[in-house]
């Protein structure tokens, strides 16, 4: 693992607690780290201006190189002094869609994430950190010849942060990129890592007990003989540990979570309990006619190390990667239909798109679509939350 990613992405569990108007700064210094692939000879727009304005316009929500371009050519004088390039010589759209296909994703996303957890750290609590893996793929990617990329990342269920990432590409699977995008990662001792079931591994959990992390992981059919040990413990004599209901979206749940010590019989490595989740859901013009899913996860937590509450919200916060990131990504930015396809581009949109989401979710920002109007509306608003002045 090359040593300028690691000093980058160490620092994420090390980010000492700012003060937020202090980490708000953060953002060039951080990018000034970032390895700039063109040659010396004729650059006449530093790299971190470039970046840090094509942020500014994905928070305004823009979505191409080509949209990128006009709103640093549209920006006034003033805005784009403070951005760092002369008003009458601003990058033009060739010049940056060229970078942006030569700049390497994980750097990008590992200096933007250590100055996103700088920016966070002052308000998130003191309970044991949480990350969520998963992966997604940048449909609008794909090529007559070239199957669409694909990428997996490791989000801080709390923060909403993308901590790392890294490329599936089509000779391999997210099975495999598991480690070497939690190596980016330079501490995980008494994290909790989540995944879905396909990363359900005996050599990932080996992995994590020699980082020192902890981890839940739901069992499905690609593990069917653990499946079905899970499925065959005794869960109707188990009293549910939790309960929760929810109304929204034009439906009710109901979440229930049984857990069960495990001593001997489940053939899995550091398993110490088993969970049953299930959820009956129910569309309110349908008050009689309910679905039941159950799933079955496991964990290596003891009985002592997290209490049922604190399990059922890790489980549920795994999907934080799900909605607060790809659902916006897709439905805000359009992901799916975006064509950029060359280079290493649609990996950086991507990191792009994910910086401009965490900035926002780190200033309280729920709504990304309102919040990118209201960036949109006045140019100097996106260099405000990035702390560029």
């Amino acid at each position: 693992m090359p040593a300028l990613l690691s000093s980058l992405i160490s620092s994420v569990s090390r980010a000492p607690a700012l003060a937020v108007s202090e980490a708000a700064g953060g953002l060039l210094a951080a990018l000034a780290d970032l390895p700039d692939p063109r040659a010396r000879r004729g650059v006449r727009h530093r790299l971190t201006v470039v970046v840090s304005a094509a942020v500014c316009a994905v928070v305004a929500g823009n979505r191409s190189y080509t949209a990128i371009a006009e709103w640093i050519a549209d920006v006034p004088a003033a805005t784009a002094l403070a951005l760092g390039m002369a008003s009458d010589r601003r990058p033009s759209e060739a010049m940056i869609r060229r970078l942006l296909q030569a700049i390497d994703p994980q750097l990008l996303t590992a200096a933007v994430s250590v100055w996103l957890t700088g920016r966070a750290a002052a308000g998130t609590s003191t309970s044991r950190r949480a990350i969520a893996v998963d992966g997604k793929t940048l449909r609008g990617s794909r090529t007559t010849d070239a199957a669409a990329r694909h990428v997996m990342a490791a989000c801080d269920q709390a923060v909403g942060v993308i901590l790392a990432s890294t490329d599936v590409d089509g000779k391999t699977n997210e099975i495999t990129r598991f480690q070497p995008l939690l190596d980016q990662i330079g501490d995980l001792r008494d994290t909790v890592i989540t995944a879905d079931a396909l990363h359900c591994q005996r050599e990932h959990v080996d992995y994590l007990a020699e980082r020192g992390a902890h981890w839940i992981l739901t069992v499905k059919g690609n593990q069917p003989s653990l499946h079905s040990q899970l499925a065959g413990l005794p869960w109707r004599a188990v009293p549910d540990a939790t309960r929760d209901t929810d109304r929204g979206h034009g439906r009710r749940e109901i979440r229930t979570l049984k857990v069960l010590t495990l001593s001997t019989g489940i053939d899995f490595p550091h398993a110490a309990q088993a969970l049953q989740i299930r959820r009956r859901r129910r569309r309110l013009d349908q008050p009689k006619r309910f679905t039941t899913e159950t799933v079955y996860a496991i964990t290596d937590l003891r009985v002592h190390q997290a209490k049922p509450a604190q399990l059922a919200t890790w489980i549920r916060g795994h999907w934080s990667i799900e909605n607060k990131i790809h659902w916006v990504r897709d439905v805000t930015y359009d992901e799916d239909r975006c064509q950029i396809r060359t280079g290493t581009g649609p990996e950086v949109m991507a990191a792009l798109r994910n910086a401009a989401i965490g900035a926002l979710r780190t200033a309280g920002i729920a709504n990304i679509a309102a919040a990118n109007r209201h960036h949109a509306r006045d140019s100097t608003r996106p260099l405000a939350l990035l702390g560029i002045t």
